[in-house]
């Protein structure tokens, strides 16, 4: 499989429930999913109303990745512990695969895997709080970079964050320095919220529709921004990641001329 050239790597910060899992589900396929808390088992359509999905698990601790063969659309790793994500990053880097795409459902969620790792159920020391920093800075950057390997076929990568809310804004949620360099290492910062809207079908303008809108354009309110030079507006409503990659780049077979 030739590798894309619509490389794109994103972060996606919400609010419990808003639909962060179900929006990394419209990228493109074949879909590996790293999933640290389980939300993906109830996943089974594209989209918030899209095509059904076929899920294949991989448990990378006893196996090479699965090779895409057209029985599967999403790969599902769960990740219980640190050696279940440093080894499929091993692979992924080292073993043949298809993946075009890779969510980490969450990174917020990982973080709390790293830190078990450090120092299991003891507080944290103010020497772990930098190997936290240096051991997350290796996995965050690790994972973006996929999509700069010539010699995969990894084109888009998601991580998904909880959102906490400061004193000025709603940022996305890590522990540590990381929290503010982290919106910085993607091309994409984006924040998932529901808003109600009118829905057009109501003539008498009683009823409201819920509508997800994703916001990566600069707001003073929420951590958001992107580098990819206004090619998509400020709030893009109802998101799709694979139409953002159209807006971005050019339909696939334009993108490749």
């Amino acid at each position: 499989m030739p590798k894309s050239h619509r490389q794109l790597s994103v972060l996606v910060h919400a609010a419990s429930k808003a639909g962060k899992s179900t929006l990394s589900s419209t990228m493109p396929l074949p879909l590996l999913v790293i999933d640290a808390e389980g939300g993906w088992r109830f996943l089974n359509t594209r989209g918030f109303q899209g095509k059904p999905l076929r899920k294949k698990v991989w448990n990378p601790l006893n196996e090479l990745p699965p090779r895409h063969d057209g029985t599967w659309d999403v790969c599902l790793v769960t990740v219980r512990d640190w050696k279940t994500l440093s080894k499929t990053y091993e692979l992924l880097t080292q073993a043949p695969h298809d993946f075009v795409s890779v969510v980490i459902d969450s990174i917020t969620e990982i973080q709390r895997r790293c830190k078990a790792n450090i120092a299991g159920t003891e507080q944290m020391r103010i020497q772990d709080w930098g190997t936290l920093l240096s051991q997350m800075d290796a996995v965050i950057r690790g994972f973006r970079d996929l999509t700069l390997w010539d010699t995969l076929t990894v084109s888009c990568v998601m991580f998904i964050a909880e959102s906490r809310k400061t004193d000025d804004k709603i940022i996305p949620y890590m522990q540590g320095q990381i929290s503010i360099s982290l919106p910085y290492w993607v091309d994409i910062c984006g924040y998932l919220f529901v808003e109600a809207e009118d829905d057009p079908a109501d003539p008498n303008g009683q009823k409201k529709i819920p509508i997800r809108k994703l916001q990566i354009g600069p707001h003073r309110q929420v951590e958001s921004g992107e580098r990819v030079q206004g090619k998509l507006p400020p709030t893009v409503r109802n998101p799709n990641v694979e139409e953002m990659l159209d807006a971005i780049f050019g339909k696939p077979e334009e993108a490749l001329k």
